[in-house]
């Protein structure tokens, strides 16, 4: 796979699809190999790449930075909880797996409540693209649990007194991110995964034809 032919949108609608349920790579391989790309059309390349190959690790390492900036602040913690949800419900598999969990645990109390919060029955479009397809959460539009969260996070991120704290030790988490990014080279693993990562949605979307 080319990396270089990727756009920053194919990136993200990628990031967005694929299943982040995958445990994150381990410590030995994410600190293996260091090199510095000698273009900027290899840097592109291998900073796309990997971005995606490494997305649990570096999801986990920027909540891990915030988490060590806000110990002495509870409420802070709390909002960098809600924040990282708020990020982790973009992802497709994800806010598929959270409604299905919360729905199943409602459906032992309330079997009423949980038939409620099933998603409206959407009609079959053929050849649409599953990028399109909306996404519910207990029978919500995702955006309304993206905001409900984000909404929240940044309440509790404000009355704690550390939203600048907060914004500089993501920055701080984001630029490690990017650094480490950019100078690991990847491997052959990350090469052949890539490769079955599109496959995979090639042939789903060529199911739904």
């Amino acid at each position: 796979m080319d990396w270089g032919t990727v756009t920053a949108e194919d990136l993200i609608g990628a990031l967005r699809e694929v299943d982040w349920s995958i445990p994150p790579r381990s410590i030995n391989e994410f600190f293996s190999k260091f090199t510095i790309p000698r273009s900027y059309p290899k840097w592109n390349s291998r900073l796309k790449c990997n971005l995606y190959y490494y997305r649990t690790n570096y999801f986990i390492l920027i909540v891990f930075v915030l988490g060590v900036a806000c110990l002495t602040r509870p409420m802070a913690i709390l909002a960098a909880a809600l924040t990282a949800l708020s990020f982790a419900f973009l992802n497709d598999s994800f806010a598929a797996t959270f409604s299905e969990k919360v729905t199943r645990t409602v459906r032992k109390f309330s079997p009423h409540l949980a038939a409620k919060m099933r998603p409206p029955h959407m009609p079959v479009i053929r050849g649409r693209p599953s990028s399109k397809k909306s996404v519910f959460i207990c029978g919500q539009p995702r955006g309304v649990f993206v905001f409900l969260f984000s909404a929240a996070s940044f309440i509790l991120w404000f009355t704690s007194g550390t939203l600048l704290f907060a914004l500089w030790a993501f920055g701080i988490g984001f630029l490690v991110t990017v650094l480490h990014a950019s100078v690991r080279t990847p491997n052959l693993k990350a090469r052949l995964n890539t490769f079955r990562e599109e496959f995979r949605a090639v042939w789903r979307n060529y199911s739904e034809l």
